[in-house]
């Protein structure tokens, strides 16, 4: 019992030494200055003693911008200094606003608005832009003016406001399209013939950066294949031994992958992995053997976010597709021999220069397509773009043969076909009514707006036989 008293007695003075040692260090690191008074007083004095020059807030100048299918309107002009961007969303889809040289807003949801703290602008004019792909092509692009003296100042807010010319929106719309077809340089998927090397079907590439015009009087720098967008088409038969040989003539090094096509490992284009890079200025050959059918597509890889929307995609055709002929599917009746009078492939693109378009195109410099009544159509999708687009043919049903470019077991009618990116759809069509029918992606941003008709749309131009 005594023991354990004396080592309590112990415990009780060690800690009091620690107190006062607590105590000393506590006086030691005191701020100069602070005397022994009540705490209140104490922190006042602190306060006192750390408080900086009292200065007027910097005054920050709000703008509201105002996003819609394709079109950014609002405050585009203010005075130098700090900006904040009033961002409302008042259109179908996802918007968001990128500032040059200042970054880029977050996404805004369709009937959403967000704050938008910019920092601070020097005079001068600033881009602003949609970052969504596609968006900017569409039209989603303007100019901040910052001035000096300069107010906040507003343009006009488009349509749905008081001040909406909605006749000049029916004549935009009415004009548009009227002007299909309109005539542009160049015209992609031309079919490229090779030559023949012992046997082997010799193919040549050049990646480049060259003019190509979208729509009337729109020309984008391009990355092409042999100058066109889509590159040229290539199609051999099963069994044959193929040869590509690529100058690559970009600023950047490329590469190309044979996209549901059979190959080697060392043949499947995705540079340093199979392959090296082809570094501007070089060559690089791919070979292989087309083993079996496909509806393939070929494209860059490296950087493909970049350079495959700008344009560096094509088409890839092994054999000739099966037609099922003599059934009865859907409750219409198939002939028993289906001679194909056109075969049409078409590229979906929504994304880069090249923008929302069918076989590098915008309406209406897309090509229509003209048949006979009665005629059979083969028509391959090819979705080279960043969102999926549901095709939509006015009119005639489709029939849906292959899926990838393998022959469906159970080929099915459909109205509209919805082809998500890398996809290919191959379907037939038996146009048998007179008249100019629309055939177009059924997301209606893609093919309208407030300019009128652009984009994903074409027409099937069906004649009396």
């Amino acid at each position: 019992m005594n023991r354990t008293f004396d080592r309590f007695l112990v415990l009780l003075a060690a800690m009091g030494v620690l107190i006062v040692i607590m105590a000393i260090v506590a006086m030691a690191t005191r701020p100069i200055g602070v005397v022994d008074s009540p705490g209140v007083e104490a922190a006042e004095e602190t306060s006192e003693e750390t408080a900086g020059p009292t200065t007027d807030p910097v005054e920050v100048s709000t703008a509201d911008l105002t996003l819609r299918e394709w079109s950014i309107t609002g405050s585009l002009t203010v005075p130098p200094g700090p900006v904040r961007f009033e961002i409302h969303n008042e259109g179908t889809v996802i918007h968001n606003v990128e500032l040059q040289g200042f970054g880029r807003s977050p996404d805004v949801s369709p009937g959403n608005s967000i704050t938008w703290d910019v920092g601070e602008l020097s005079e001068g004019t600033y881009e602003v832009i949609c970052a969504i792909a596609g968006h900017k092509e569409a039209g989603m692009r303007t100019t901040l003016t910052v001035a000096a003296g300069a107010t906040v100042e507003a343009t006009a807010t488009g349509h749905g406001g008081d001040d909406t010319d909605w006749a000049a929106l029916d004549e935009a719309m009415t004009q548009s399209i009227l002007a299909f077809p309109a005539e542009t340089e160049g015209k992609g998927n031309a079919l490229l013939e090779p030559t023949i090397v012992d046997g082997v079907k010799v193919f040549e590439l050049t990646t480049e950066i060259t003019p190509w015009e979208v729509e009337p009087g729109r020309f984008v720098d391009a990355w092409s294949y042999n100058g066109i967008v889509p590159g040229p088409m290539i199609k051999v038969d099963v069994g044959d031994t193929v040869r590509v040989i690529v100058h690559n003539k970009l600023p950047m090094g490329t590469d190309i992958h044979w996209h549901g096509i059979s190959t080697p490992f060392v043949m499947d284009g995705v540079a340093p992995l199979t392959q090296p890079l082809i570094g501007p200025g070089e060559d690089f050959v791919y070979e292989f053997v087309a083993e079996r059918l496909s509806v393939g597509m070929y494209h860059a890889h490296h950087h493909g976010q970049m350079q495959v929307p700008n344009g560096l995609f094509g088409v890839f055709m092994i054999g000739d597709l099966p037609i099922p002929t003599g059934q009865t599917i859907g409750g219409i009746a198939l002939p028993d021999e289906i001679e194909i009078a056109q075969e049409i492939p078409m590229v979906l693109n929504d994304a880069g220069v090249i923008g929302f378009s069918l076989n590098g195109k915008s309406f209406p410099a897309t090509e229509p397509y003209i048949v006979n009544s009665g005629d059979w159509l083969l028509v391959h999708y090819y979705n080279e773009g960043l969102q999926a687009h549901p095709m939509h043919q006015h009119q005639f049903p489709q029939l849906v043969v292959a899926k990838d470019g393998i022959p469906l077991d159970h080929p099915y009618w459909a109205d509209t076909v919805n082809v998500a990116p890398g996809e290919r759809y191959s379907v037939i069509m038996n146009p048998d009514e007179a008249g100019a029918w629309v055939w177009h992606c059924h997301i209606l941003n893609h093919v309208e707006r407030e300019e009128g008709m652009f984009g994903m749309v074409t027409a099937l131009i069906v004649q009396d036989a």
